[in-house]
């Protein structure tokens, strides 16, 4: 793992541009951009701006259009992976460059190796220069390239071409033949390709040292045949020769696992440099093989055996300076996941190893977590993959272990667990894992993210399950996501009706039964935070027939709302709120609530229309009642603002009413007294409390509670290190 530190001054110098673009560009007739003026750039800095620009999503058509000027940018080593960049911007902005490397992987569009060849092969210094080329993911067209002075060109017009990736492309049999007369290829990958003849490699055989032939669907070659070819290389070093286990309708597989055998079983005088051989998802491989294999060769480097069943043979533990990918242990399946990144079948295998590793883990494993989100970032559409992932980063975040990890590391978890969520919405399991990932205290408020679209994911969910598990943890989520929301981003939620409905039926839910849990209590704190100075939330909440359920249980606010308070103004409801503010057998948090709604409706005489008998009494209940509540040890309840608190802590307001805003702006500062106390300063709230503590009039138990707020100020003032308690649904 890397250390975390601040970002690098030339990164932030490139990110910056990327988002200046617009405003230092020109536009030229045809749409493309040009930069309005260029200083010389360093050669290296022109790369990595491309590649800025490509990781950034924003590399296209249009933003390529800079590079044209290759005076000022001149590229070396280009990457355009994953970018829609055409054909005829292609050749216009990065041909006329003298490039050493060009990787144009799974470019999507039109845009075929047989115009990156072509396009090349027109610029006479990159026939010479160019040395690295990838096309992996990109149809060929082979047959498409034209004769160029009565020369037909193709990859062997790249003269310095030593390294080519052209995995998971339709390579012929021709186009291998051309492939194998480049004077200088030592490193060559056809996996995935659309080859059946390897017979033409003898052509480069005595430069060829990394062969790369993972998955060769079409090959038919004979066992005798392909193992004769293999042998006359004479400078491999290192041969790929891995298959995809899950696959059932390879022709290729029974010959391969033959060719397999035999090459382990083997004179040690085939392939006599070979240094690294991967012969992963092969089936006929056994563990005598292997030892004989490995002990004729004393260089061996790398022995890939994942999915091979042999990955436990006893003579891989005396090799000390031998790497292993396979499932007998921690190392080999952590090597399996930083090898095969982009192999899905292995990925998924080797998270699948890893999930039971870590099932039990006790120690943080950052190495791990870094891995398993790797694998989800290569793969962003397999359910297979995604799956298994997400259990295993549960694992490694749950309980402590996230909070010794590094915050980014952590970050990235949750933002990948939430494409997750977004990509598969109809997968419970996948769902699940991620929600019981999402479940944790230090993530929930400590960790940044994004967390509108998480709370819109969550409730999205759970909509449409009912396990009642499941459903704690998730409301849980919400309540605590609703509260660390923007004003911007609360108001934009609670507008949606739908997030009113889903909340209130969790609430009737219980109402129904009789029941007052976790669930409920969550449920109503994430309704309280939702319509917090909220007056659009606050009529949903009343036209989605809310009001009716707080006949049953009460934990909300929308009474801070003036000009809803009449629809509160009813006697039996404000009558059995006062039963529940009374009743000691009712845990302090729905008395909480309870008194918040009668504070503010009996704070406004001149809105009151019931009798003023009742609203006397609720005022003596209030005082007496609150004075007997005990300090919360949790965090009930959040504030975004104290001003609707303003109109509570008037001299003129009868005790009752004041006691309930003081005590709740105590038990909220004593929670966290860092995040409050700046809060109360920069609202005026310390000159209220002042006032309040002041004046001759003010009942006794309100100047105490009042004079112990203000000292919690002044003490976080003087000692900045106060405490800040956070509270989340898992605590272990």
């Amino acid at each position: 793992m890397e250390a975390e530190g601040p970002q690098g001054l030339s990164d932030l110098c490139l990110a910056q541009v990327c988002r200046s673009l617009d405003s230092l560009c020109s536009r030229r007739a045809d749409g493309s951009m040009s930069l309005s003026w260029a200083p010389l750039f360093p050669q290296e800095m022109a790369d990595q701006l491309l590649r800025k620009m490509a990781t950034a999503g924003i590399l296209n058509d249009t933003t390529v259009g800079i590079f044209r000027n290759c005076k000022e940018l001149r590229l070396r080593r280009a990457s355009i992976r994953c970018c829609p960049v055409s054909a005829d911007a292609f050749c216009l902005a990065l041909c006329p460059h003298r490039l050493q490397e060009l990787d144009a992987s799974w470019v999507p569009g039109g845009l075929t190796g047989a115009d990156i060849v072509a396009g090349m092969a027109s610029n006479l210094e990159c026939r010479s220069s160019l040395q690295r080329l990838s096309l992996n993911g990109l149809r060929l067209d082979w047959e498409s390239l034209e004769e160029d002075g009565g020369v037909r060109v193709g990859f062997s017009s790249l003269r310095g071409l030593r390294t080519l990736n052209l995995a998971n492309t339709d390579l012929s049999d021709a186009a291998l033949e051309d492939i194998c007369t480049l004077p200088q290829l030592e490193t060559l990958d056809i996996s995935c390709s659309a080859v059946s003849n390897l017979t033409a490699l003898l052509e480069c055989k005595n430069t060829l040292r990394s062969l790369i032939a993972h998955r060769l669907r079409q090959l038919d070659m004979s066992p005798a045949r392909l193992l004769f070819v293999l042998s006359q290389l004479h400078a491999l070093k290192h041969l790929d020769f891995s298959n995809d286990h899950f696959a059932v309708d390879d022709n290729d597989g029974r010959d391969g696992d033959e060719t397999v055998r035999q090459l382990l079983e083997g004179s040690p005088q085939v392939l006599p440099s070979l240094v690294s051989l991967d012969i992963s998802g092969r089936k006929r491989v056994t563990e005598a093989a292997v030892r004989v294999f490995v002990e004729a060769r004393s260089g061996l480097v790398f022995l890939g055996l994942l999915a091979t069943g042999v990955s436990s043979c006893g003579v891989l533990s005396s090799q000390e300076n031998l790497k292993v990918t396979g499932e007998a242990n921690e190392n080999q399946v952590c090597e399996a996941l930083r090898r095969y990144r982009d192999r899905e079948c292995f990925t998924r295998e080797a998270l699948v190893h890893l999930y039971n590793l870590t099932t039990d883990i006790d120690k943080p494993r950052p190495d791990m977590l870094q891995l398993v989100l790797s694998g989800m970032q290569s793969h962003p559409t397999s359910l297979h993959v995604h799956l298994v992932a997400t259990a295993c980063a549960f694992n490694l975040t749950t309980q402590d272990l996230a909070e010794s990890m590094p915050v980014s590391l952590i970050t990235s978890a949750v933002t990948q667990l939430l494409y997750a969520m977004k990509t598969f919405p109809g997968h419970q399991q996948v769902q699940k894992n991620c929600l019981l990932a999402l479940c944790s205290d230090y993530i929930l408020q400590d960790v940044p993210f994004d967390k509108y679209l998480a709370a819109t994911l969550v409730i999205n969910w759970l909509s449409s399950h009912e396990d009642l598990t499941l459903q704690r943890m998730a409301v849980a989520v919400i309540s605590i996501l609703v509260a660390k929301l923007s004003t911007e981003q609360t108001a934009q939620l609670s507008k949606d009706v739908f997030i009113m409905k889903q909340l209130l039926a969790i609430v009737q839910q219980k109402a129904m039964v009789g029941v007052v849990d976790s669930t409920l209590k969550f449920a109503l704190s994430a309704l309280w935070n939702l319509t917090d100075e909220m007056p659009a939330a606050a009529r949903n909440f009343i036209e989605c027939q809310g009001l009716e359920l707080y006949e049953e249980v009460l934990e909300n606010n929308i009474a801070e709302v003036e000009e809803l308070q009449a629809d509160l103004l009813e006697e039996d409801l404000l009558e059995h709120v006062l039963s529940l503010l009374q009743d000691s057998q009712v845990e302090v948090g729905v008395r909480y609530f309870a008194g918040g709604i009668l504070a503010h409706l009996t704070s406004r005489p001149e809105a009151w229309t019931l009798e003023e008998e009742l609203r006397t009494t609720i005022l003596k209940q209030m005082h007496t009642s609150i004075m007997t509540w005990t300090q919360l040890e949790r965090e009930m309840v959040s504030y975004r603002s104290f001003r609707p608190f303003c109109p509570l802590l008037q001299t003129r307001q009868p005790s009752g009413v004041q006691l309930w805003a003081v005590w709740a702006i105590h038990l909220v500062c004593s929670q966290n007294t860092s995040h409050y106390s700046g809060m109360l300063e920069r609202e005026g709230m310390t000159e209220l409390l002042m006032a309040l503590a002041a004046h001759p009039d003010t009942h006794s138990d309100i100047k105490g509670l009042s004079e112990t707020i203000l000292g919690m100020v002044e003490q976080h003032q003087s000692h900045s290190g106060a405490y800040s308690n956070q509270t989340g649904p898992r605590n272990s």
